[in-house]
């Protein structure tokens, strides 16, 4: 019973990744005025065809790469927001996030260093959308041209009902099997 559970959650997961991609239909912290969405899917696929002028942004925090991996694809990890770790959030069951002062500016050093300018297509990832969103807003803000969310993320979002509700198991880079990693490259970390 187990083993046909297992399999089932697993179809279910792999079927979900072939989401309808219907973005107006996103929760409204996941959308950003300039409308560039994209899913993770469609975004391995798009750096896999061009990966010298397709820049993948890891925006989680250091620890969820540490824990969690990050994509093989990325380019680089610079977090959008940190833990705080002095503050805990009890509705969120999460600690705080504060923003990175540093982010817009460290993106444009990397981006430099990369021969690349602000009308690179940016693909930007959190951990399911959000805060990617956000990233994307601050740099349309800032003159970033072609600043995309990848609105399932990284882990995807939660299953919303049954044994998995609140499970990150709907969608996003790792549901899809994409190729990610637990020991990602040192160059692409973000170390203060």
């Amino acid at each position: 019973m187990y083993k046909i559970s297992l399999i089932l959650l697993m179809l279910f997961s792999i079927g979900c990744t072939q989401a309808t991609e219907d973005f107006s239909q996103l929760p409204e912290k996941k959308q950003t005025p300039q409308a560039l969405y994209i899913t993770a899917i469609q975004a391995h696929d798009m750096k896999m065809k061009d990966p010298e002028n397709v820049y993948l942004v890891d925006v989680r925090t250091q620890a969820e790469i540490e824990f969690l991996g990050m994509a093989d694809a990325a380019d680089v990890n610079i977090p959008y927001m940190f833990n705080d770790l002095s503050e805990w959030d009890p509705e969120k069951h999460r600690y705080q996030k504060v923003p990175n002062s540093n982010f817009s500016v460290t993106l444009d050093e990397k981006l430099e260093e990369a021969g690349l300018n602000k009308e690179t297509t940016i693909l930007l990832m959190c951990r399911s959308g959000t805060r990617s969103s956000k990233a994307a807003n601050l740099l349309n803000q800032l003159g970033y041209t072609k600043a995309y969310t990848v609105v399932d993320g990284y882990e995807g979002d939660k299953v919303q009902e049954g044994a998995h509700k609140g499970q990150r198991l709907v969608n996003g880079w790792k549901n899809a099997n994409l190729p990610w990693s637990y020991k990602p490259d040192e160059e692409k970390l973000y170390i203060e």
